[in-house]
């Protein structure tokens, strides 16, 4: 993507089927992590490396909303966003599960290098219009994660108010908003595609 990335902030559990295959409740408010910058990755084709010997590392398929001006309160989401992509927030699993049992943030199991995959951006027609399609993540060829943010628990408009009144919200962040069920593990030389509609906006081969 061009320009400069700012923040990278990501909802957790953000539909209710992926936060009940995990096992988790359904949280009362937006659950809200980040990612370094460092951790961001074009998906152009390339191969992405990842770490090895820490356990399962997961895939989750999301749509990543580019910020392009400082909020203020009452703006609209399509005042704020400019454009938009898929993405993968890769996850140190075991590490995670671990962290979460000691009350330890997520950064070990989240914001590792390349954690933050991203397609190039594409201009972005407003959420209403995004309702009208699914994304998908394609592992192998095989179809493993559907995904519509009508579906959202909390839907964008919620997120940016959130995030904006929680943590600021400025010109060239990125919201990863949630991953949809049908999240697993990575294995080496996986080769994963992102799909809107049936269109391919973002492709990586993981090495491990």
């Amino acid at each position: 993507m061009t320009g400069t990335v700012r923040n990278i902030y990501c909802v957790g559990r953000n539909y209710k089927l992926h936060a009940a295959e995990l096992g988790n409740d359904v949280p009362e408010e937006p659950m809200i992590f980040t990612k370094p910058t460092h951790a961001l990755a074009a998906m152009e084709g390339d191969l992405l490396e990842l770490p090895q010997g820490k356990g399962e590392i997961h895939y989750e398929g999301e749509l990543v909303l580019h910020i392009s001006k400082p909020y203020s309160p009452g703006m609209t989401v399509d005042e704020l966003v400019d454009s938009f992509g898929l993405g993968i927030d890769f996850t140190l699993r075991d590490v995670q599960s671990v962290l979460k049992k000691k009350g330890h943030p997520w950064l070990a199991a989240k914001g590792f290098l390349n954690s933050a995959a991203l397609s190039p951006l594409r201009p972005f027609p407003g959420a209403a219009e995004l309702e009208k399609t699914e994304f998908k993540t394609v592992r192998n060829g095989e179809t493993v994660q559907r995904g519509n943010i009508g579906e959202l628990i909390f839907p964008l408009q919620t997120i940016v108010d959130y995030v904006a009144a929680n943590y600021g919200l400025g010109a060239g962040d990125l919201i990863y908003t949630g991953t949809p069920a049908g999240v697993g593990a990575c294995v080496d030389g996986d080769v994963f595609e992102l799909l809107w509609g049936e269109e391919i906006f973002g492709r990586c081969t993981v090495k491990l």
